[in-house]
């Protein structure tokens, strides 16, 4: 059968490359449940070999003025642009989203390339002229070298995107390990920069598991990892690069909390939590799994209101586009979601909506998980304290504002948080004392725009600098500070021997 399948090979210093390893990883159809491809895995030494390439590449693409680095960035965009459909569908096929979530996954990669095709301006540095007598004091912002992106399964468009563009812009060369589960897109996303004119050899990308992760954060010529995973191995990723010298940012898991104040528009709050927490099967880390109305007469109208939304969702194979959502990535991803509402039920929360069982007619093999509501959800429970990540709404109830505000703010984790209300008072005091990274004011999935930046606070995010904008425009870069003087040629040494100031 393994003849049959089609073949996912690396691609290194500008072409694809068959691995030698042996070793590979099954790509799922996760609308019929079937392996439609497989995955090589690289060896070392052919990690070893992209980092060459990239090192190699990465002298004369530094060299390339960022006019000319942002061109190739503005076709590239336009390509992403030509070929939306295409990506799109080979997105949806590997991961399971309906097309329209593939194609909004691509669009908010491509922001964060339109913001990188402004690298001329975000790259400059900054200049006194007087700084003392004669002296006048410059930096400027240089690439880093070779570095590297490990990206996850639930956004295998948006997030290398968010990595490689503003890298690459900067004048690094980029080394990227996709998720295992749906690679065929970052691939297509390296080929593309090639057309938009990419010098060969500045963006490989290399597959496998914790074998080829172990391989980058230990190679002495990669200098900075960017990662986005889950908490534990975001901590890992985070403590071995570090370790190894490297400048690292790794993102990890999400539990993001919407307040709901009694004054919110509740049509408006079900409308949103519909789209938060069960599209894209749930499997986001900004996802809104959990829901603390305030007073238990806004949790009553709160729950009387969802259980005719949840019963109006939709479940589809990928391809829909009547669906809200789809499959799930793996039946291994599918088992721990019912595991989970299983542990809930035996926690003693209450499961109003049960979404374990789901079965989609003609694809009664596919990963399909429906819809699942929790009510009277406690913060002793596992299912609370843990990151699910599938189509599962929790439903804490808190009786004020001050105890709405603790539960995200006590949380492990800190990447989102939402509050639902018309007061203006209430949203100003939660968003400035609230312990999360990302807040969203009558917003359910506060991601910022491509040019501010994106990052959680606590187990979300290690590290001390965030995804894309500026943010990322330091991670990939150094600062070198010159202080230049031009004598004028008269002989007035001063005191060589003591520290200079400016005075």
């Amino acid at each position: 059968m393994s003849g049959t399948l089609r073949e996912i090979d690396l691609f290194i210093g500008g072409e694809t490359v068959r691995s030698i390893s042996g070793r590979f990883g099954d790509v799922f159809n996760p609308n019929t449940g079937k392996v439609q491809a497989r995955v090589q895995f690289a060896t070392d030494a052919e990690i070893a070999r992209a980092v060459e390439n990239a090192k190699a590449a990465q002298i004369g693409w530094a060299a390339t003025n960022p006019q000319r680095r942002a061109r190739v960035m503005f076709e590239f965009k336009r390509l992403l642009e030509r070929d939306m459909d295409k990506l799109a569908e080979l997105l949806s096929s590997e991961h399971g989203k309906v097309i329209a979530d593939s194609k909004g996954d691509i669009q908010r990669g491509l922001e964060v390339i339109e913001f990188a095709c402004g690298i001329p301006h975000a790259q400059k540095g900054e200049h006194t002229q007087g700084a003392g007598p004669g002296i006048d004091v410059y930096s400027m912002r240089q690439p880093l070298g070779v570095v590297a992106g490990i990206t996850p399964f639930n956004f295998p468009a948006m997030i290398p995107m968010w990595m490689f563009g503003v890298a690459i812009a900067c004048g690094n060369a980029f080394i990227l390990k996709p998720s295992e589960r749906d690679p065929s897109v970052p691939i297509e996303l390296a080929k593309l920069m090639m057309e938009a004119g990419l010098p060969a050899g500045v963006l490989n990308v290399v597959h496998g598991d914790k074998s080829a992760v172990d391989a980058i954060l230990d190679h002495a010529d990669i200098h900075a990892v960017s990662f986005v995973g889950s908490s534990d191995i975001a901590h890992y990723v985070y403590q071995r690069g570090a370790a190894a010298g490297k400048r690292v940012q790794a993102m990890g898991g999400a539990k993001n909390h919407g307040i709901v104040m009694p004054d919110a528009d509740l049509d408006q709050v079900v409308n949103d939590l519909a789209g938060a927490a069960f599209g894209s099967a749930g499997a986001r880390c900004m996802a809104l799994p959990v829901v603390v109305p305030v007073g238990d007469k806004t949790a009553a109208k709160l729950r009387e209101k969802l259980l005719p939304a949840i019963a109006a969702l939709r479940v589809g194979v990928s391809t829909d586009a009547e669906a809200h959502y789809g499959p799930v990535v793996t039946a291994a991803h599918k088992a721990k979601i019912e595991n989970y509402i299983q542990m809930g039920v035996d926690e003693g929360a209450e499961l109003v909506v049960d979404g374990r069982g789901f079965s989609l007619q003609g694809h009664e093999d596919g990963f399909f998980v429906g819809p699942s509501l929790f009510d009277r959800v406690k913060t002793n429970m596992r299912t609370y304290q843990e990151e699910i990540f599938g189509p599962v709404l929790q439903m804490l109830r808190a009786d004020s504002f001050e105890e709405a505000l603790q539960l995200p703010t006590q949380h492990q984790y800190g990447n989102g948080v939402a509050i639902f209300t018309r007061n203006g008072h209430a949203a100003r005091e939660f968003a400035a004392r609230v312990n999360v990274g990302m807040v969203g004011i009558n917003v359910p999935i506060p991601v910022p725009v491509a040019y501010h930046t994106f990052g959680g606070w606590k187990r979300s995010a290690f590290g001390d600098t965030n995804q894309h904008g500026m943010e990322g425009v330091k991670f990939w870069t150094k600062v070198k500070t010159i202080t230049q003087r031009w004598p004028d040629g008269s002989a007035d040494g001063g005191n060589a021997f003591v520290i200079p100031t400016m005075g």
